[in-house]
């Protein structure tokens, strides 16, 4: 070994004493490098690296960068008492970074089997927030409307017609707008929104990319906003821009605030017994990867629907473990079906609609949802009603 030393490591020329130094230093470095090489493998596996746990009942995030589920991490039949890591990282409305902080989520303590896949999930930062929108006091609804960045015609209907939260007098309605990046977004668009913000505080942004595909993404984010700054809300509708709402008859002849506030409700127009669409050239196209049974659970529309404020949080939680789908309502569906939550039918099958119901005053007088508006539409139809709905009272009793 000492003659291999000597004649690999050590030029002949060199003194015996500069020989054993040079060797020394050949076998340090060699053994660093090992040990370093060791430190790297480890730090690659975070599952074994020490963390703080922080008790959150609630996720708070605004905005959580990324959370993996691995397979080992997942039994075939039941939870696993391990935590999730969330890496929070706020962008605020000026551009600056609030400093990152880790948290711990707990999983829900249900006994249910959970998606076997490995995914990523992620809660995105805010680009537009409104932190203290529902203060003060608790909202009796919140309506979360789904929105393109580029839709303002519709927005603005929205805002005039069934999103006008003094729309029913003496209760507590707050209207919120989800965006997402716009695709083709420039400075203009960009500062038109913020100026739009700023004016009527009703937009939430979000720093994905506004698709057809990533509205699952934009529900459950809407979802985990009411959980983390609006917890006490007792009704939330989720409804696309493109759909005429009653707010009235919702509020006063389907929730009724003079009533206690339900748990675990979830309405809407009850979709049962579908079948994945397999057919490639669909829009509505579900991989059997994705979704390999034959049935969806039983779901409501995505166009218009209806759930209890206690729901917001636990939808977004079991999200966290199971496998997003790209049609919104069905994988809302199945994230109910995994807590073991069914939706219950409204008292007349007419009430909510997810098709274009023919007009007439009396008969919008007394449904909730209604589909396939544009926004001119929405504005004369609504102003109609409101004229003409007085003559219906006799027949809506």
């Amino acid at each position: 070994m000492r003659f291999w030393k000597r004649t690999h490591c050590c030029a002949p020329w060199l003194k015996w004493h500069v020989r054993g130094l040079v060797s020394l230093c050949f076998t340090t470095g060699f053994v660093l490098l090992v040990f370093l090489l060791i430190v790297l493998l480890m730090l690659s596996n975070y599952s074994w690296f020490p963390r703080k746990l922080v008790n959150e009942d609630i996720l708070k995030p605004q905005d959580v960068r990324q959370i993996k589920t691995k397979k080992s991490q997942i039994n075939n039949s039941a939870w696993v008492g391990k935590n999730w890591i969330y890496t929070v990282h706020e962008k605020h409305q000026d551009g600056t970074n609030q400093s990152s902080q880790r948290l711990t989520g707990q999983q829900p303590d249900q006994g249910r089997p959970l998606d076997r896949a490995s995914w990523e999930f992620q809660v995105y930062d805010y680009i537009i927030n409104e932190p203290e929108k529902c203060l003060p006091g608790s909202p009796f609804l919140i309506l979360l409307v789904p929105v393109s960045p580029g839709q303002l015609d519709a927005r603005q209907a929205v805002r005039q017609t069934w999103g006008d939260e003094h729309t029913v007098p003496g209760i507590h309605v707050v209207r919120l707008f989800l965006l997402g990046r716009d695709v083709k977004q420039t400075y203009a668009t960009r500062q038109a929104i913020v100026a739009e913000g700023t004016k009527y505080h009703d937009i939430i942004q979000q720093d994905y990319l506004d698709t057809y595909h990533n509205l699952t993404t934009k529900t459950l984010m809407g979802m985990n906003w009411v959980a983390r700054y609006c917890p006490q809300a007792q009704y939330i509708l989720k409804a696309d821009t493109d759909m005429f709402v009653n707010t009235e008859y919702l509020i006063t002849k389907l929730l009724k605030p003079d009533l206690p506030p339900r748990s675990n409700y979830f309405t809407g127009s009850i979709m049962k017994g579908y079948e994945p669409n397999r057919n490639k050239e669909s829009k509505w196209y579900m991989s059997p990867d994705l979704y390999p049974a034959d049935r969806y659970p039983v779901f409501c529309s995505g166009t218009g629907y209806v759930f209890s404020g206690d729901l917001a949080e636990k939808i977004f939680k079991i999200s966290l473990t199971v496998k997003q789908l790209p049609l919104e309502d069905v994988y809302i569906g199945v994230c109910l079906n995994q807590m073991g939550v069914k939706p219950v039918a409204p008292p007349n099958q007419s009430v909510f609609n997810h098709w274009r119901v023919s007009y007439s005053d009396c008969t919008y007088n007394q449904i909730v949802t209604s589909h396939d508006f544009r926004p001119h539409e929405l504005l004369r139809y609504w102003k109609q009603l409101q004229q003409n709905k007085h003559l219906c009272v006799k027949t809506a009793n």
